[in-house]
């Protein structure tokens, strides 16, 4: 599994503005996903969260982007794409990867990247935060997000 050598990450972001954008596509890892990021975001005392749904996880650059731009102090970012028979896994995992980075970099808003890039949806599941998961990447994703703030304030 992956998540071998995971930092173990104790954040306060009491105060902080989170915006969750989450793909729609595979509903019971989604929903696994965002139950995480909740969970994750309510042990760091974050209380202003607002979740944004959109279509799938090419669409999360964008959304991320407009709640930089709108004043979220961090930005999680959930989906899962799980590889089929054509490129079009390439293309979408690609996509999303470099357009979150960019936002990130050219925003300043942290974005914690909680986007699934699988062979198979066993490989989803084992990730999603579900009972029986053997990680919980929304939950990792919301507590970079919330670190990633607390270092660049630090700084």
């Amino acid at each position: 599994m992956s998540g071998a050598g995971a930092p173990s990450l104790s954040v306060d972001g009491t105060g902080l503005r989170v915006t969750v954008v989450a793909a729609s596509w595979h509903t019971t890892v989604m929903d696994g996903l965002l139950d995480g990021a909740r969970r994750a975001l309510a042990r760091a005392n974050v209380t202003d969260v607002r979740v944004v749904r959109v279509p799938g996880t090419f669409e999360l650059p964008v959304a991320a982007a407009a709640a930089a731009q709108q004043g979220a102090d961090a930005v999680v970012a959930l989906g899962v794409v799980i590889r089929g028979g054509t490129p079009h896994f390439e293309y979408v995992c690609q996509g999303a990867t470099l357009g979150l980075t960019d936002v990130a970099i050219r925003t300043g808003v942290p974005v914690g990247f909680g986007v699934l890039t699988c062979d198979d949806e066993q490989q989803a599941l084992d990730r999603a935060g579900l009972e029986g998961s053997h990680e919980d990447k929304g939950a990792e994703a919301a507590e970079a997000a919330v670190a990633t703030v607390l270092a660049l304030r630090a700084l």
